[in-house]
């Protein structure tokens, strides 16, 4: 589920960086559209990620040796 989430977000952060830059909307551009049903279902997907992905920050980190 963890590696599902930080992919998600990874995709939401590189569409953000392409939008920013470029002001291109690769999920809009691939999906039909922002207002496409599967656009918006992958904008809740990442959103939901990004919500699951904060709980990261306050996880104990397992000590590697």
């Amino acid at each position: 589920m963890d590696r599902l989430a930080l992919l998600l977000v990874i995709i939401g952060a590189l569409n953000w960086g392409l939008i920013g830059l470029f002001q291109f909307d690769l999920v809009a551009a691939l999906l039909g559209g922002q207002a496409s049903v599967l656009s918006r279902i992958v904008y809740s997907l990442v959103g939901l990620a990004g919500a699951y992905s904060i709980s990261f920050l306050f996880r104990e980190r397992e000590k590697v040796q």
